[in-house]
């Protein structure tokens, strides 16, 4: 094991240069602390991998930009065994994390989502609250320019998204008069995107990924970012984390010291490394005295319903950000049989391409070709407006990460298993909200609708997998992300979450890494 001479000893050392690595190295950074992230991957290559404006972009993007790990095979990811799962798993490893791909819908949490269990009777309550976090997610959507429009009467009354709303469109505008036949709310979605410099049509908005959005202003702050540097074990001594091992861009083993550590590496590759880390003393995990990491994976359920008109509708520009969003059947009613709810986000449908091949289209490829090729290209393109139905699971135990015991990466350490299965709640809920929604897309005029109530390959946000709470003897973590069991060692990605939501996470996951850095400030502070 060998030190780089160069690197010497940090204040703090962040583990994933995603979303909540990047918002934690800002923030740290700002505040004077010397600090060093490790991704495993590297930067996006947006230039030289499939640019925009090639041609074949459509085709070509997939083999780089590709959204499932396995089907990627690029060698700083690791592998999933996800043949026990409902849903595949799906994540990009690299600066900018999954943010590189996601599509920027922006939802805070409900101050319901944060009261479950006194809610519903159901799951648990979480240790904090919407109101603690509300300033972080007002910080947040400064920090990542969210666009979008105030008032939203699913919240409390507060301070709204900081850029104007990208503009709706024909089927946005269509779709809402349809909503409002039906007497359901609707409101336009907000999204990470801010206008460019040429976009004053809003057809050139930019997408607020972390690699273009926090990571210049963290590194000009001083925060330290080194790609090619695969995390295989935290290392803890008389009970505090003294820093990590890894593996550096040549495969040679070194050693980072710190006396804080911060797992950043999103629900499946925090666990992963905690079980990694286990030692005599630990033998079954780092911060793992309750059996919790790993276990309560919770990964959205996700439904796409699909409307096709005879008119045309502009669903096939972008930005695919959601146009306007649905939650009147987000909280529980008794009633449906089922309880907690989801949001529905319209967005457009796309490319030629994805009317083919994307969800919920992929449920009827066989009638798509050969003597149907040229009249359904005609049908859908343009002409299909996209229902997409964020649906919240609960914690469940079984549902889970481990270690896979003959998966290895590029640096032989173990790949995982995911065993989840979308239960009897999820599968009624999704059946509830893709009905509704193609009634929805009936009543703005569709003459066909295509819905897929549980799309497999949907498993963008993993959450729960090292629960947040008050009991050290049934959670990972603080309400901070301070682990219970090892001082110094944090955890500030979803793994924390107690639940779900029924919404996209990166804003409530943005608010979370600000209120968690902030403390962790506090608290350095306090001690010297």
């Amino acid at each position: 094991m060998s030190r780089d001479e160069d690197e010497g000893d940090v204040d703090a050392v962040i583990v994933g240069a995603g979303l909540s690595g990047a918002i934690t190295a800002l923030r740290l950074a700002e505040a004077g602390l010397s600090v060093l992230c490790l991704e495993q991957g590297d930067w996006p290559d947006r230039a030289g991998r499939t640019p925009v404006h090639d041609p074949e972009s459509e085709l070509t993007a997939e083999r780089y930009w590709q959204r499932d790990p396995d089907v990627r095979k690029d060698p700083t990811d690791y592998p999933i065994d996800n043949s026990a799962s409902d849903i595949t798993p799906l994540m990009w490893n690299g600066v900018g994390g999954s943010t590189v791909l996601y599509l920027a819908k922006w939802n805070r949490m409900t101050p319901g989502d944060f009261r479950v269990k006194s809610h519903d009777g159901v799951a648990a309550d979480w240790p904090l609250s919407y109101e603690d976090l509300e300033p972080y997610y007002v910080e947040a959507e400064r920090i990542m320019r969210v666009s979008g429009t105030g008032g939203d009467p699913a919240y409390p009354p507060g301070e709204g998204p900081v850029e104007a709303g990208v503009p709706v469109r024909r089927f946005g505008k269509r779709m809402a008069k349809a909503l409002n036949t039906l007497g359901w709310a609707w409101w336009p979605g907000a999204t990470a995107t801010f206008r460019g410099e040429d976009g004053v049509d809003g057809l050139h908005a930019v997408k607020s990924s972390v690699d273009i959005s926090i990571w210049p202003s963290a590194l000009a702050a001083g925060a330290r970012l080194q790609t090619h540097s695969r995390v295989r074990r935290v290392l803890v001594s008389e009970g505090h984390a003294v820093g990590v091992e890894y593996v550096d861009r040549s495969g040679a083993p070194k050693m980072l010291h710190a006396p804080t550590v911060i797992l950043c590496a999103n629900g499946i590759g925090t666990p992963r490394l905690l079980l990694m880390s286990a030692t005599d003393e630990h033998p079954e995990g780092v911060a793992n005295s309750t059996g919790l990491v790993g276990k309560r994976l919770m990964m959205h359920p996700y439904g796409a319903v699909v409307g096709v008109f005879d008119d045309e509708m502009d669903s096939c520009v972008g930005p695919l950000g959601q146009q306007i969003q649905c939650m009147e059947f987000y909280e529980t009613d008794a009633a449906r049989g089922f309880v907690r709810g989801a949001k529905w986000g319209l967005q457009p449908s796309g490319s030629a391409q994805n009317v083919l091949r994307s969800y919920p289209w992929n449920t009827e490829t066989e009638t798509a070709y050969f003597e149907n090729f040229h009249t359904t290209i005609r049908q859908r393109y343009d002409h299909s407006p996209l229902w997409t139905i964020i649906a919240e699971d609960l914690p469940v135990e079984s549902n889970r990460v481990q270690l896979s015991p003959t998966l290895v990466d590029s640096d032989g350490l173990p790949g995982v298993e995911v065993h989840y299965e979308a239960d009897d709640n999820s599968r009624a809920l999704l059946a509830f909200h893709t009905g509704h929604a193609a009634q929805a897309m009936t009543a703005a005029g569709a003459v066909a609708t295509i819905s897929d109530s549980v799309v497999r390959a949907s498993g963008w946000h993993l959450m729960g997998t090292a629960v947040m709470g008050d009991d050290p003897a049934a959670s990972v973590t603080d309400r901070y992300g301070k682990t219970h069991d090892v001082r110094g060692l944090y955890i500030f990605d979803s793994s924390t979450w107690v639940t779900s939501g029924g919404l996209n996470p990166a804003a409530t996951q943005s608010a979370l890494a600000l209120w968690s850095s902030d403390h962790l400030i506090e608290q350095r502070g306090e001690t010297r």
